[in-house]
Parts: C-alpha cells; structure tokens; sequence
C-alpha cells in the first residue's frame, strides 16, 4: 500500500514534534503558508518525574518545574481517545465557568478562579511544588493565571479533601503568623472575602460557581521556591474548610494581576513580572521576576484589564489568518467592552482556545479549504468537530494559523503541535472551538512550548522567541 503523508502533530499528554513557533509583523506573516510534517522528526514527551519539579536559576531569579497534571496524579489511560476524551470534559466546564463570570450579567465579587475545583469546574491543568512554612513543608499547587489568592489546606481541618501530601500544619511552622482582621492586608481582600473570627483573626473564603469552597484564616508566611531563598511575609489562606476535587493539590497558586496574588505579592522583587513554558506533559518552567535582557525577537502586545475582573490577564486580539491570509471578520470582534463583556483573556486552566462563533466558522472554513478535500474527515469528537483520518500517511501539509494583535498587526504565527490534538488511531482534530458568549478564550494547547512572558508592571506580555 502507497504510503501517504502523516499527520505526527500531537497534544496533551501525547506525542510532540517540535517545530518553533514563528514570530513576525504585520505582512511577514502571510510568508508562511504551511508547515510540512515529516513522522521521522517527533519524539515522545515522557511525563517527567514531580521529584525533580523546583530550580533556581542561574541569574538568581526564582524558579519552579510546571507539572503537567498526569504527572503529579500519575494518571494513565486506556487509550489516547480516553486522554483527550477527559480532557475535553474537563475543559468543556472551565470554559462553561469563565464565559459566567466574564459575563457582564454574572459578575460578581468572588475571590479566585475555578480552575481549583476539579472535574466540576475543569481542574487545574498545571501544578507546582512549593514549600509552604519554616521549616518548609513541600506541597502541590495549582498554578491559577486568573486568580489573586494563594491557600493551602491546613491542619486542623473540619472539612478537608483528599491531597497528595500530608496537610500542612501551621503548628510546626515558626513563621506562620495569623492577620488581624483589622488590618490592611485583611481589607485588600475583596469585599465580602473576608471577616473576623471571634479570636481577631482575619477570615477568608473563596466561592466558586459549583459550591466548591474553602474557608479559613488569612496569615503572613514563608513560602520557598526550589533553592532559591524563601520568600517571608507572603499572605496565605489558611483553609480548614475546603470542598472540591483538587486532583491531589494541597491549594492554589494565584498569578493574577491582583495585589493579593503572588506576583502582586513580590512586588518589586519580581518587578511585576513573571515568565512560563507549557509543557503538554511532564515539566515546563514558571520564573518569576523581569529579566534585565529583554528577548530579541519576542512579540510584545498590550495586556488589557477588564475593570469587573481585573484579576484575569487580557490580550488586544485584533484578526486571524490561516494559510498566511488575514480572514475577513467583522471590526469589532475580539474587543473587551466597558462593562467586562467580550474581550480575549489568557487561561491556563482552559486548554482548546474558544473564539467567538463568527470567527471559529470562519477559521475552521479556512482550514479545511487549505488542507484541500484530499485528506479523509472524520466524524467530530464532542466540541472538536473538524478531524481527519490522517492514518497511514507519511507527509502531510498543515496550513498555518496567525494570530494577529494590536494596531500594528504584530502576529503570531502557531507551529503545526498548536494546532491539533491527535484522537488515537491516526484522528487528528483542529484544536480550537466554538465560545458560547463573546468572550474569547486563549487556551494552553495554542501557548504550549512558547516561551511566554507577563509583565503586569509595564502592561504587556511577550510571546517568543524561545520554545521549549
């Protein structure tokens, strides 16, 4: 039998052929029409062991391993198609979560992100080791981008789920300070976050849309990041009441633009600014603090806030291209209204990036006009709907897709493994989605492998140019 060409682009806990992202402005970005795949030229990710997850670099910045989520829970399946199938379950309710509370008519006052409550709310894709206390007692943290609060489970617990590690006990930390509720760190939470216990300590508790929940005491302590030197005075929720599935987490790490996240926390230390590099499995890399030797090469693009969750990162997407054409849509589409609606924000718990329904028709059209009507469909697998049998074939030519922002046109051209998620017995899928609001959604499978950077001090981030 003739050998055709095979697409080898593979996602999520699967395998990846590295092929760099392209950085480029305006008009050099329709030079690159399509990617040409080889099988010969992909190798396997290997989930990476959470034993060796925290670094310090060697420019001093602090630096943590960013764990896929199998590699911390360990968790294997009976097939690819069974991968993607609980990942897209998992993605499909994080996206239901944030298009209700980026919602104008929902919004409310709640501290955080759901991308802690598990299944219910699509669990946290990406993890952490952190040692929370002095002496440090090491626990597994879902990274949030959209939140501003840092918690643990802790000793003695009321109501507790079951993690990884052993709870922390605040009792056997000699810098474990409770907060007054009088004080200033307690009122920065947001109102009706927090309150006072009848001891004076400062009380917290974060809601989430699926009645997941933790309560507890706010207080100051020592949090250390691989060997670099702990980091004291961090305001930390103390929780000894906490409902969800936390996929074996022991809390959350909040990277949101918030001054009760741990980037705001940092302060001039990481000088608003922290790095990351996704891995679809085993470790990438989150960095905190600027580095003084800014990337030759990277596209930087303003970070939009939305006034009504100014927690969340938001980025000017301004048009898409496919096959090195800009597609024609409508002026207007991607834009972050004054009352919070619409807009494109930045996820790392979401991993198929939504687009406005407009534009997913109009780039799924694209795509499959480029590919051309050589290549066999397959039938659509839950919210991904545009697959190919691609088994037995040897080569196979992948349009590109651009990302175009801001005013200028700077773009982003995607390497072929953002593209799509390999279904098992050689389907692949286009990995982007219909959104069912306004809102758009920039998931991690389209950031895997490119070094991104978030500079909230400055307000812009980089996209580029290393890959990892």
């Amino acid at each position: 039998m003739a050998m055709h060409a095979a697409m080898t682009i593979m996602l999520l806990p699967l395998a990846l052929l590295f092929v760099p992202a392209v950085i480029m402005s305006g008009a050099s970005a329709s030079s690159l029409r399509f990617h040409y795949i080889d099988p010969r030229n992909f190798t396997m990710a290997a989930a990476t062991s959470p034993s060796s997850s925290s670094s310090s670099r060697r420019d001093g910045r602090p630096s943590l391993a960013l764990l896929h989520r199998d590699a911390v829970s360990g968790s294997t399946y009976p097939s690819t198609r069974h991968a993607v199938l609980g990942l897209v379950a998992r993605d499909g309710v994080r996206a239901e979560y944030l298009q209700r509370r980026l919602s104008p008519t929902t919004m409310t006052t709640e501290v955080g992100s759901e991308v802690v409550s598990g299944i219910s709310e699509g669990s946290g894709e990406y993890f952490v080791r952190v040692g929370v206390g002095s002496p440090p007692t090491e626990q597994y943290l879902v990274v949030d981008s959209g939140s501003d609060v840092i918690w643990v489970q802790c000793r003695p617990c009321a109501e507790c789920y079951q993690q990884a590690d052993p709870l922390f006990d605040p009792a056997g930390s000699a810098s474990f300070a409770i907060v007054p509720c009088g004080s200033g760190v307690c009122r920065t939470l947001p109102g009706g976050s927090s309150g006072c216990a009848d001891s004076g300590a400062c009380r917290y508790q974060v809601s989430y849309g699926d009645g997941s929940y933790t309560q507890g005491v706010l207080a100051m302590e020592t949090l250390t990041f691989g060997d670099s030197t702990p980091v004291q005075g961090v305001a930390i929720g103390c929780g000894h009441r906490n409902r969800g599935l936390f996929v074996g987490a022991a809390g959350l790490l909040g990277l949101g633009w918030g001054p009760m996240s741990l980037v705001g926390q940092l302060g001039g230390a990481a000088g608003g600014a922290f790095s990351y590099c996704l891995a679809s499995r085993g470790a990438g890399s989150l960095v905190f603090g600027r580095d003084d030797a800014m990337p030759v090469g990277a596209v930087w693009v303003p970070l939009l806030r939305n006034a009504q969750e100014p927690s969340f990162y938001y980025v000017g997407l301004t048009g898409l291209g496919v096959g090195g054409e800009r597609l024609a849509l409508q002026d207007g589409l991607f834009d972050l209204t004054e009352d919070g609606g619409g807009g494109v924000v930045m996820d790392t718990g979401t991993a198929v990036t939504r687009l406005p329904a407009d534009a997913y028709a109009a780039l799924r059209d694209a795509f499959a006009d480029a590919v051309g009507g050589g290549l066999p469909r397959s039938p659509g697998v839950s919210l991904l709907d545009t697959c190919y049998d691609l088994s037995g074939y040897a080569s196979v030519r992948v349009p590109t897709v651009a990302l175009y922002f801001g005013r200028d046109g700077a773009a982003l051209t995607l390497p072929a493994r953002n593209l799509l998620v390999e279904m098992g017995g050689g389907v692949y899928c286009l990995a982007f989605a219909a959104s069912a609001s306004g809102l758009s959604i920039l998931g991690n499978i389209q950031q895997q492998g490119i070094q991104i950077t978030v500079d909230s001090a400055t307000g812009y981030v980089g996209f580029g140019p290393t890959t990892c």
